[in-house]
């Protein structure tokens, strides 16, 4: 029972948020793609020493490129423009035309980058069961790749992913991710991770980067997510292979001049990276346990935990039969964007970010309350 001091509280809460939205701030937790550079990191961009990147002169860029190696514990790294580019160029460089690429069935690499690897790359693209904390349910591998049918493709390399955005942005364990390696190179197969959140993955896991990804060739770091650059992802794997791939750089019109600018922003959003995503952690899970709480009192939703939470949280509206995009619509009439998560219908996605303070999470939890109040009332 909510006591009428409470009540009052809560009112003024409220009046507050209204004001905050009628100003026109809008809090968006569609991503964290959506944050944008601080003062600071602009200054650093545009103060940046800068050279020419296709000829290996670009200091800024090859400071990050070191930086980044070191921290996922390998030879090599390489700035890529984005995600997607740093993995396919990754899984190229190890596979080739009519090869096998093996990737959870609902990982970024299978989903959601346009099946580019047999698009462009000609490899045979094979989804595997994932599990709910975000490994891949994996068959009899040495006998799989023992095989000599003729009527099948050749595996080659398989494809991890962590933090897993298709398993809630779970956190992928270091024994999950070890065993999972284990069994990968004890069948001779090449090895990829897609850390697009790793950094996130290792804050919440209390381990450091390289451990996670001890047993990955190659892996894929962005920094236009929770680091909040602008632009960018590094690849980091041996020598060899991030001298293949960035030769497939070039190829897909990827190879930058004077990138020491948007190396710069990487640089920045990687100091005290630690303190920065506990933060966004922090307040993901205030925001879980504050919706818990109201989803008790008004029914409507539940929230879905990841075995491992991040800085994402989530909405299943499935047993008030509410739709994801009314919700979301709702929502955004009130100044908080908010997206659909994988494209369903019953299930919203909210992520945290530096541009989400605490005083945007309360306006967000009063938000959130109203609208689900407002849709099961004209729903009846």
């Amino acid at each position: 029972m909510v006591t009428k001091e409470e009540a009052h509280t809560i009112a003024r809460s409220r009046a507050r948020a209204y004001q905050h939205g009628a100003a026109g701030k809008v809090v968006d937790l569609r991503s964290d793609t959506v944050t944008r550079p601080c003062r600071e990191m602009r200054r650093r961009m545009a103060e940046a020493e800068v050279g020419d990147d296709v000829y290996g002169e670009d200091p800024t860029t090859n400071h990050l490129e070191g930086v980044v190696a070191k921290l996922l514990g390998k030879e090599d790294a390489v700035l890529m423009a984005s995600g997607t580019m740093a993995n396919l160029s990754a899984i190229l460089a190890q596979a080739g035309r009519g090869e096998e690429v093996i990737a959870g069935e609902a990982s970024h690499v299978y989903r959601w980058e346009q099946r580019n690897v047999s698009a462009l790359g000609g490899c045979a693209l094979t989804a595997w069961p994932n599990a709910s904390d975000g490994s891949i349910l994996m068959p009899d591998l040495p006998a799989l790749c023992s095989s000599v049918d003729a009527h099948v493709p050749i595996p080659r390399l398989v494809c991890l992913e962590n933090t897993h955005g298709g398993c809630l942005g779970t956190a992928v364990g270091r024994e999950e991710m070890r065993e999972m390696g284990r069994k990968i190179k004890a069948a001779g197969l090449g090895l990829h991770v897609d850390g697009a959140r790793l950094l996130n993955a290792a804050v919440a896991l209390d381990e450091e980067p390289s451990t996670l990804v001890a047993c990955a060739d190659t892996v894929s770091v962005c920094l236009s997510k929770g680091l909040g650059a602008p632009v960018g992802s590094v690849l980091a794997g041996s020598q060899t292979t991030i001298a293949h791939a960035r030769r497939w750089r070039k190829a897909l019109g990827g190879a930058m001049r004077q990138s020491g600018m948007l190396a710069a922003a990487g640089l920045y959003g990687l100091e005290g990276y630690k303190e920065r995503l506990r933060e966004d952690h922090r307040r993901a899970k205030e925001l879980r346990e504050e919706l818990r709480s109201v989803s008790k009192r008004l029914g409507g939703f539940e929230e879905r935990a990841a075995p491992h939470p991040t800085n994402m949280v989530f909405l299943d509206l499935s047993c008030s039969g509410l739709k994801a995009e009314r919700l979301n619509e709702e929502m955004r009439r009130r100044g908080v964007l908010v997206s659909s998560y994988e494209g369903g219908s019953t299930c919203v996605r909210l992520v945290l970010h530096r541009d989400v303070d605490d005083d945007d999470l309360r306006l967000v939890i009063l938000h959130i309350q109203d609208s689900i109040q407002h849709l099961l009332r004209s729903s009846h």
